[in-house]
């Protein structure tokens, strides 16, 4: 099972492997207490992409385009199977820190995700 949810919100049992998608570090939360397992940097929005988004809807479209294009690179091929055999195998929650639940990089992600292990649409918090 695959869910996407906000790094703020609270943890449950039922989110299994939590992955933090962003490039930077959460605001306001500190590093002893992560609250998620791994943090693949290497997967979220090249900086150059982030700044060109700044999360204005309108250009999400556009982002996502861009932001799969990157995700289609050979070297984020191997972390983005790691995840994908994660979620075979179990829960996994990306967790991202953007004000916007629907409309950023952990959904796009997620999108990818589902469609690599073949599954339904990611569960929204």
């Amino acid at each position: 099972m695959l869910r996407v949810k906000r790094v703020y919100d609270a943890k449950s049992a039922s989110d299994g492997k939590r992955i933090y998608a962003d490039r930077l570090w959460p605001r306001g939360l500190s590093k002893k207490d992560a609250p998620f397992d791994e943090w693949f940097k290497e997967l979220s929005p090249s900086d150059e992409l982030r700044k060109w988004f700044h999360h204005e809807e309108d250009k999400f479209p556009e982002f996502k385009k861009r932001y799969l294009r990157e995700l289609s690179t050979p070297e984020k091929q191997d972390t983005l199977k790691r995840i994908v055999k994660m979620a075979n195998q179990g829960a996994v929650t990306l967790v991202y820190s953007a004000r916007d639940r629907e409309q950023n990089n952990a959904v796009v992600l997620a999108e990818l995700i589902s469609e690599l292990t073949k599954e339904k649409m990611p569960a929204q918090r």
